[in-house]
């Protein structure tokens, strides 16, 4: 008998864009990557971060190279991404925040949240998908959403509005990319021990409170997201695309 064979989840030979690869969420997607086997680039504003993380992905034997890259630069972005060849995989992962109640949120805390998280995130993968398109690159766009793009949370209007916004559009995208093979999913997770959200944790009312919401009784650790990473950059993922990986330790089940 011949049995069915499990999809590779290895990525020699491919390339990938990481963007906010410098800490957190976006290293441990590039550390994911390049221990699967793709040559990964690593895309941020801070040199020293991502060209030490480089470094530290290829003294592991993986290949890597930094990109010091202002997303929200959109000509800096077509530019950056026209001069290389086309990318078969992009982890849009860039992002901020801003919590505050509603009725506090400024035009500038606005600009600042929805420019990063959804404006930049937009004309990346439009301009990685452009690439893809030109060389005929069957690839995979992720794009890191949240929980809160599929429940609302106190103090997080921008945020929700961002990630909710990421997740309609993703959608949108993997309808006009599919006829190229062009595949788009998202990952939403909880929230994540990273530099971005631990200073929220020093407030033990507002842990407690996560932690209550978190049916698995603890934060997220990055190598939580590593594993989705992979998966829906490579072949294991092959029929999956509009579609959200929540992981979120059980908050949005119920």
């Amino acid at each position: 008998m011949d049995l069915p064979r499990t999809p590779s989840f290895r990525l020699d030979g491919r390339r990938a864009l990481v963007t906010g690869a410098g800490r957190g969420i976006g290293l441990a997607a590039a550390a994911a990557l390049a221990q699967a086997g793709a040559a990964v680039t690593l895309a941020a504003r801070s040199a020293s971060e991502i060209e030490a993380a480089a470094q530290a992905i290829r003294a592991e034997g993986g290949t890597a190279d930094a990109l010091v890259l202002d997303v929200g630069d959109l000509a800096a972005v077509r530019a950056a991404v026209a001069a290389r060849p086309a990318f078969d995989v992009l982890v849009n992962n860039a992002g901020t925040n801003r919590p505050k109640p509603f009725v506090e949120v400024t035009e500038d805390d606005y600009d600042a949240v929805l420019d990063l998280n959804l404006k930049a995130a937009f004309f990346v993968a439009q301009a990685v998908a452009a690439r893809m398109v030109e060389a005929g690159v069957k690839g995979s766009i992720v794009n890191l959403t949240s929980q809160m793009g599929h429940v609302g949370g106190a103090r997080r209007s921008l945020y929700c509005a961002s990630k909710w916004g990421l997740e309609g559009l993703s959608k949108a995208m993997a309808l006009d990319l599919a006829p190229h093979g062009i595949r788009v999913n998202t990952i939403a997770p909880t929230f994540i021990e990273t530099p971005l959200t631990r200073p929220f944790f020093e407030d033990k009312a507002f842990l407690d409170s996560v932690l209550a919401k978190i049916k698995l009784g603890r934060l997220g650790q990055v190598e939580d997201l590593m594993g989705a990473v992979v998966f829906l950059a490579g072949d294991a993922s092959a029929l999956m695309t509009g579609s959200a990986l929540v992981v979120d330790g059980g908050w949005t089940a119920d």
